[in-house]
């Protein structure tokens, strides 16, 4: 009698990367500031509405207050990242 065969299935353990592209959020550098108590509090009730984590509506609010500035502040900000990625 032929016994079925099993399936070799792989099951990662812990939760999948949740960064931008698949990336691993743990290997993000960390970032620690203080906010008022309503800015905190906002960002909370935010986060649960949206259903999105605190660090990605950071992001996505920068990327909007940076589209939102002048073009020669936007060009200064680039030229700043270009000079910082060719340092590293």
């Amino acid at each position: 009698m032929r016994t079925p065969s099993k399936r070799a299935t792989v099951n990662k353990v812990g939760r999948p990367p949740a960064g931008n592209d698949g990336e691993r959020v743990k290997d993000y550098p960390q970032v620690s500031f203080r906010l008022p108590k309503e800015s905190r509090d906002k960002l909370v009730a935010l986060s649960q509405v949206r259903k999105q984590p605190q660090w990605r509506l950071i992001v996505d609010s920068v990327e909007c207050y940076l589209r939102d500035l002048p073009r020669r502040e936007q060009t200064e900000i680039a030229r700043l990242l270009t000079k910082r990625s060719r340092e590293s």
